[in-house]
């Protein structure tokens, strides 16, 4: 196997994702550029850096494995995962736009006027981004051991150092340039092979993938086998997907950089036809893995099938080109993730001590990366899908209905959404601790257990509702002119009576 193509590929993209940043520095200058770029991001611009940071190790490698292992049934995962961005649309883009904020504590604040609501979301911020940034860290040494035959904890080192070379300089404005870039890359780097690898698939005369060891009849089913504890598994993880898009930090700060509600709406639409464009790749990965990949690892087969079917020096260049996607789908996420978990340090933590502006956002980028990448290196064998899977539950459990409920019902109360939020966290953490426990179950408890949206996404809404009933008299009073804020339009101009 010849690596050098590879390590050029690598190479490359890290010096390209350098350039590209420190060439954003330049429009990089105040506190307001490092936290959102000015709000002054357009939506095509936008779209393609959502898309940046949004495929993620998951998206790039995980799905093909999945599929390869489990079958059509977990197609449920691109489905979701795009689909999150329908009730996104829907439901809260252009309202959280509009409420000013710039991260997702600073809208609960807003909205609830108390600081203990602001406390508990700095909190789950940084957990959820961490929980995502591991995956992240991990996927970037496999992919060096893959391709390189480099040794795990090089590829988790490198990632957040690149990351933070870029978040450190120009902070979200450089970091929206570069993840456009890398949308555009890690498209182009499924893409070309894919078509290829199809044609030689063609060539070969093969009639239709054939699941490996296993009857082909099975892996076509919709939805999961295994009877009800099968298809609660599916469902809840449609819940989660769904749902869980919304909450993620990395995501919705990225709205916070759109000039109005209008654009930001916009934007959604656009990123609606970009992810739907790049999910249609990693099935054909997989399907075609069914066939040439024989026992190969389901984490990388991405990177290996095109060594597998075509070999030689075209199998080496392909695999470099997908290299270097899967390489900038690490660094773009990670980007994203780094600049979420960072703005909500600088203001609740970091920019509480001497420093402030700036100086506490790079301090605090530092810490949202180490930490993760500390984890990763000492526990790299979590499943990345698995690990971004729960990431979404936890998500869509906790932040999922403090916003559709703290800009579509006024009456929401601080006592209820912390209540709330803890219940949410504490039924979706179960499935994070079932995943790390040293344990082994099956059926129902397994079920419920590995995925628990289904019940704890209920469970967080319900618990808010009821509790803000019976703390009516906490309703913030200045709740009827945020909602008005929330949800009229930014062309609408309000006659007060000045003449």
């Amino acid at each position: 196997m010849n690596t050098a193509p590879s390590i050029v590929a690598v190479v490359v993209v890290a010096i390209a994702t350098v350039a590209i940043g420190t060439w954003g520095l330049r429009f990089s200058r105040t506190t307001s550029d490092f936290f959102v770029a000015s709000r002054t991001v357009r939506p095509a611009l936008n779209a393609s850096a959502i898309g940046g940071e949004y495929l993620s190790a998951a998206s790039f490698l995980g799905i093909a494995g999945l599929v390869l292992t489990f079958g059509a049934d977990m197609l449920w995962y691109p489905v979701g995962w795009t689909a999150g961005y329908l009730v996104l649309l829907v439901l809260v883009a252009a309202p959280l736009r509009r409420s000013g904020a710039y991260t997702l504590p600073d809208f609960a604040e807003a909205r609830l006027g108390t600081p203990l609501v602001r406390s508990v979301c700095s909190l789950l911020v940084v957990a959820i981004g961490w929980l995502y940034l591991v995956p992240q860290f991990q996927g970037a040494g496999l992919t060096l051991d893959a391709a390189l035959g480099a040794p795990g904890w090089l590829g988790s080192a490198i990632v957040p150092a690149v990351v933070l070379v870029n978040v450190l300089t120009g902070g979200m404005r450089s970091v929206t340039f570069v993840q456009a870039f890398q949308y555009w890359l890690k498209l182009t780097a499924l893409l070309v092979p894919a078509v290829i690898l199809l044609t030689v698939w063609i060539d070969d005369g093969a009639t239709s993938p054939a699941r490996v060891g296993a009857d082909a009849a099975a892996w076509s089913l919709p939805v999961a086998d295994g009877g009800g504890p099968g298809l609660y598994l599916t469902y809840s993880l449609i819940v989660a997907t769904f749902l869980g898009t919304m909450g993620l930090p990395h995501v919705v700060v990225r709205f916070y950089t759109n000039p109005d509600g209008r654009a930001a709406r916009r934007t959604t639409v656009v990123v609606l036809a970009l992810l739907g464009v790049f999910y249609l790749l990693p099935p054909i990965y997989a399907a075609l893995g069914r066939v040439y990949a024989g026992d190969a690892s389901s984490d990388v087969l991405v990177l290996e099938l095109p060594r597998l079917m075509v070999g030689g020096a075209a199998g080496d260049l392909l695999s470099a080109l997908v290299t270097a996607g899967a390489f900038a789908a690490f660094l773009s996420t990670s980007s994203g993730l780094t600049i979420a978990v960072a703005g909500v340090l600088s203001q609740d933590a970091v920019g509480r001590s001497r420093l402030s502006g700036v100086a506490a956002f790079r301090v605090s980028a530092v810490i949202a990366a180490v930490v993760p990448c500390v984890v990763a290196i000492a526990a790299p064998d979590l499943g990345i899908a698995r690990a971004v899977g729960l990431a979404f539950a936890v998500a869509a459990s906790t932040f999922c209905p403090l916003l559709v409920l703290g800009i579509w019902w006024r009456g929401l109360t601080d006592i209820g959404a912390v209540t709330g939020l803890g219940v949410g966290f504490l039924g979706s953490s179960v499935g994070v601790a079932y995943a790390f426990a040293p344990v082994t179950s099956s059926g129902w408890i397994h079920a419920l257990m590995a995925q628990p949206a289904a019940w704890s996404v209920p469970l967080a809404f319900a618990t808010m509702v009821l509790v803000s009933r019976a703390t009516r008299h906490r309703i913030a009073p200045e709740v009827n002119r945020f909602m008005v804020r929330l949800h009229t339009p930014e062309a609408v101009v309000l006659d007060r009576g000045d003449s």
